[in-house]
């Protein structure tokens, strides 16, 4: 199970993602991603992760794309820092 939310807060656009970050729910992010940063506005929104129980391979790949496009993120537990952590030094590595 998957859920995707867009929340606007004083002028923030934050994506809210709750369930499990797997293959289908991966191509699914990307899409509400590009919706949310096609406008106009320089802000990138922040995507949260504080209610993602499990990220398997094709997750970590789907947050190194968002991650590399200049996404930032919310989370809270230990498990989705880590995962994150790792992703961010793919991306230093591969600079």
């Amino acid at each position: 199970m998957f859920k995707i939310s867009v929340v606007e807060n004083d002028g923030q656009q934050k994506l809210v993602l709750e369930g499990t970050l797997v293959y289908p729910w991966t191509a699914e992010v990307e899409k509400a991603w590009r919706g949310v940063t096609s406008g106009a506005s320089d802000r990138k929104p922040i995507i949260d992760l504080q209610n993602i129980t499990a990220i398997n391979r094709d997750g970590e790949e789907t947050l190194y794309k968002l991650m590399s496009q200049g996404a930032r993120f919310r989370c809270v537990d230990v498990f989705t820092r880590d995962v994150l952590k790792r992703v961010a030094r793919k991306i230093r590595c591969s600079a």
